[in-house]
């Protein structure tokens, strides 16, 4: 019993220092970005038009759902993701720069540096209840299956990879990931699914699905 609250409390400690450096790193990193993020917005708007951003619900900590933003990369036109995605939104997906944005989610405690990417609302009834689990930390910019294989993981391996993540979480895993993460952006391993232009959708995994209810904020 005594042991247990130890681990409570270094955990807890630990979380502490996870999200004060979060939201200390997402500031100093929004403020490096801008004019990185301002040309890319420009580039958007003379190749695309308006929206520069897309927005989306996607389920975060505890499936608790929020509206994600990133940079567009897609046309608002009908057909597959292959034929909507432009040049400079390829481009932008191969190097993960649509995913600046985000940094904002993680200053307001939306999201973290590192954890499971939030992905689609209409998957939270697809998952087992082991692939749910994915939730029971804040979603991130980064993760575990982001270093170790992106999107040419089958989606059973990605959602086993984020799972891992939950049950091994420290902030020296977190530290590995962030430092890991530039090598598999700037190869560009995994961008995209064999066969697909982004990814395959998830279906789910058979035999057993699990309806994970968000939860309400508190």
């Amino acid at each position: 019993m005594e042991n247990d609250i130890r681990q409570h409390r270094r955990r807890s400690w630990a979380l502490r220092v996870k999200a004060a450096f979060d939201r200390v790193a997402a500031a100093l990193l929004l403020l490096a970005a801008l004019p990185l993020m301002a040309a890319i917005a420009l580039l958007i708007g003379l190749t695309m038009g308006r929206p520069i951003l897309f927005r989306q619900r996607r389920p975060g900590y505890r499936a608790v759902p929020f509206d994600l933003v990133k940079f567009r990369t897609m046309r608002d036109t009908g057909g597959s993701d292959a034929d909507r995605l432009t040049p400079v939104g390829r481009l932008l997906r191969s190097l993960s720069l649509d995913e600046l944005p985000e940094l904002w989610h993680v200053l307001r405690g939306e999201m973290s540096l590192v954890g499971p990417r939030p992905l689609l609302v209409q998957y939270l009834d697809r998952y087992t209840p082991e692939q749910a689990r994915r939730h029971d930390v804040m979603p991130g910019l980064t993760g575990w299956s982001q270093i170790n294989g992106r999107n040419a993981l089958s989606w059973a391996d990605k959602l086993a990879l984020d799972v891992w993540y939950v049950d091994h979480w420290s902030l020296r895993l977190d530290l590995r990931i962030i430092a890991l993460t530039p090598i598999a952006v700037l190869t560009r391993r995994g961008v995209t699914a064999p066969g697909a232009a982004t990814t395959h959708e998830f279906l789910g995994t058979a035999p057993a699905r699990r309806r994970v209810r968000p939860e309400k904020p508190a």
